[in-house]
């Protein structure tokens, strides 16, 4: 199975080795026919600490790094 990538901005760096990544899904509302954005937060393991809130980053997943920390940050955009 491939593993999936998404594009997130940046909402928290406070923890150690942490981001907490934003990531927007839109949609097209099944009745209304309306286009609606989603967004959910998700907790990447940056190693070196390198990116700061509001950066754009790509995250993909991995190995389970804690009970909540399912995925890695590849790179910045």
């Amino acid at each position: 199975m491939p593993k999936r990538m998404l594009r997130g901005v940046v909402v928290s760096d406070k923890a150690d080795k942490t981001v907490v990544v934003r990531v927007d899904r839109r949609y097209a509302h099944p009745l209304y026919k309306k286009v609606i954005t989603r967004s959910k937060k998700y907790s990447a393991h940056d190693e070196r600490n390198l990116y700061k809130s509001g950066d754009l980053i790509m995250i993909s997943e991995s190995r389970p790094f804690s009970k909540t920390k399912k995925f890695e940050v590849i790179y910045s955009e």
